[in-house]
């Protein structure tokens, strides 16, 4: 198949295999007025990096399941290379987990905080003389 009928089958751009060929990950065969063609071997290539683009893996991390897809292999995730950067994918992925906790415990806190002061500006404006009620937006209300 040309370029075309594959970026289409694939869902993707003839800009993005081009530049998947130009980093290796695409090896396009020419011919011999120069077209580039391909088969159902490079769909499947372009399928197993655009789902693992899909989890979050960046370009360079799909070339070692290319890679075993070229060695032959049918899943491209059965190399001992896949697999250690499943498990570097991983190790990101808690550490970043972990991050967004210390973020959600912050916010919790600092939410708790506000409503706090929220219920203590309302208490004293209860009280007569107390402060003048402020509008949401900034502005004293009459």
């Amino acid at each position: 198949m040309r370029i075309g009928e594959l970026a289409a089958r694939a869902g993707t751009t003839t800009r993005t295999l081009r530049y998947y060929e130009s980093r290796g990950l695409l090896r396009a065969r020419r011919t011999g007025n120069g077209y580039r063609t391909y088969d159902e071997h490079d769909l499947k290539l372009l399928r197993q990096i655009r789902t693992l683009q899909d989890f979050g893996f960046d370009l360079e991390e799909t070339r070692p399941f290319v890679e075993c897809l070229r060695a032959g292999h049918p899943e491209g995730d059965s190399c001992p290379a896949s697999l250690a950067v499943y498990r570097r994918k991983l190790d990101e992925l808690e550490a970043l987990i972990g991050e967004l906790q210390a973020v959600r415990v912050k916010v919790g806190e600092q939410l708790a905080r506000a409503e706090q002061a929220r219920q203590a500006l309302a208490a004293e404006a209860a009280v007569p003389g107390g402060p003048e009620p402020v509008c949401e937006l900034g502005g004293r209300q009459r």
